[in-house]
This record gives C-alpha cells, sequence and structure tokens, in this order.
C-alpha cells in the first residue's frame, strides 16, 4: 500500500499511466482492425487514443526543466563516458519535452497555424537521439560489469557459482577456430549472469529497446505496424511503472 500511495503521488507516474492506457489503445484499435470489427469501436479507439496522448502532453509540461536539471548533475560524474551519454541523453530529453509542449500548445489552440508534422517529427528525432545515448550508456555499464565479473576473484560475486564456470570456460578455450563455440557460449552465460545479477540494468535496457521502435517506426527508418509500436509502447510503459512503483529498480547513476 505505501509503495502505491508513493507511485500515486507523482506527475510522473501518472503520465506513465496514461502512456500505458495510450498504447494500449494503439495494440487494441489495430487488434480490432485486422480482426474485422465494426468501423465506429475502432474510431473511437483511436479517439480515446488522441485524448490520452493529449493528457499525457499536458503532465509532461515543465519536464524540460527537469530534464536539464538532471543533465547539469550529469556533468559532474566521474566516468567520462557515463557524462557524456547521460548529459547528452537528458539534453536531448529536454528538447524532446520542449517540442512535445508546442505540439499540446497547438493542439489546444494557444498556438494558430502550428505545423504538427514538422514539429512532429522534431519532437520524435530528438527522443530517438536520447534512446540512442541511454542504449549506449546501458551497453557500457553492462561491459564494465562483464569485466569486473570476469578480472574479479572467484566467489566474489553475487552469483558466485555461474560466473566462475564462464571464467573457466573463457580462460581454458584456446585461439583456434574449435574454441569459439565454447567461448560464444561462455560469453553468453556471463552475459545472461551479469543481466540476471542486475535487475535495474537488464529491466533500463529491455525498456530503451521497446522504446526504441516508437520513433523509429515515426521517422519511417524502421517501418512496422500500430500493433507492434502499441505492443512495445505498453512494454515500456509497464516497466516505468514498476522503476515509480519500486525505486530500487531504477538505474542509478
Amino acid at each position: 500500500m505505501d509503495s502505491w500511495v508513493r507511485f500515486s503521488a507523482q506527475s510522473q507516474a501518472k503520465e506513465r499511466l496514461f502512456r500505458a492506457a495510450q498504447y494500449a489503445c494503439t495494440l487494441l484499435g489495430y487488434t480490432f482492425q485486422k480482426s474485422g470489427a465494426s468501423p465506429d469501436l475502432v474510431a473511437k479507439i483511436k479517439q480515446l487514443e488522441a485524448h490520452m496522448s493529449l493528457g499525457r502532453k499536458l503532465f509532461r509540461l515543465g519536464s524540460s526543466a527537469d530534464a536539464l536539471e538532471a543533465a547539469k548533475r550529469g556533468v559532474h560524474l566521474s566516468d567520462s563516458v557515463l557524462r557524456l551519454c547521460i548529459t547528452v541523453a537528458h539534453l536531448n530529453r529536454a528538447m524532446y519535452f520542449a517540442c512535445d509542449n508546442i505540439l499540446w500548445a497547438g493542439k489546444a489552440g494557444l498556438v494558430r497555424k502550428l505545423d504538427q508534422d514538422k514539429w512532429s517529427q522534431r519532437s520524435f528525432r530528438y527522443y530517438l537521439f536520447a534512446l540512442i545515448m541511454n542504449l549506449s550508456r546501458d551497453v557500457y555499464e553492462l561491459s564494465l560489469l562483464m569485466e569486473r565479473e570476469l578480472r574479479g576473484p572467484k566467489g566474489s560475486s553475487v552469483c558466485s557459482s555461474p560466473v566462475s564456470e564462464s571464467r573457466e570456460a573463457v580462460s581454458g578455450s584456446g585461439l583456434g577456430l574449435p574454441a569459439l563455440p565454447q567461448r560464444l557460449r561462455a560469453q553468453l552465460l556471463l552475459l545472461a549472469t551479469v543481466l540476471r545479477c542486475n535487475p535495474p540494468l537488464l529491466l533500463d535496457l529491455l525498456k530503451n529497446t521497446c522504446d526504441l521502435f516508437i520513433p523509429l517506426d515515426r521517422l519511417g527508418l524502421y517501418r512496422t505496424n500500430p500493433g507492434f509500436v502499441g505492443a512495445c509502447g505498453l512494454a515500456s510503459s509497464l516497466m516505468s511503472i514498476l522503476t515509480i512503483t519500486y525505486p530500487w529498480l531504477k538505474l542509478k547513476p
């Protein structure tokens, strides 16, 4: 109950709920349309999706300032790679939110003759750049953890047994071609073990990967379909809700 009270008290949590509902409508609308449902039902679901999208934009007013503050904090990180990835990601998020606020003003009638398509494309470009930097940060942290597990003393890992096995497999493999499958198997075992022992990193990696398909589709860089976009958006929204409800699941800088 305490987790739920903390969750509902945050505007970001409300925005995540609206986001989950929006992409659930996207997925349902595509499913019903493919299954031959009545046009009226599909139209009502799309209208509900549009209302949810507009409501999300209202919750995101002022989020640019929060992203800029996060970018300022990122500048002071000691690790140069993390400093670059986190700072640039937050700066792109700030620009994305600024474009999103302009779009909200246009849809609310506060700004006349606004080119919605141009500003939407611009916002998704910033969103894509932010996700690329977030994924780069995830991959970097994953590589650091894997290297630490391999170089650390045996038994020092939280998941010492599987990691020890992967160490032995990697160190015992030669450089010839016959040893490649064993080495690859050991690396995959190490990867799975590190992710299993670090739920925040695993969740962040999955969430950013799901989100990546949204701007790729909207920008026309990798076309999928509304059903796939809706499923990815719904999955990433649920993972975001988990990190808000249980803060220990959120990846720390």
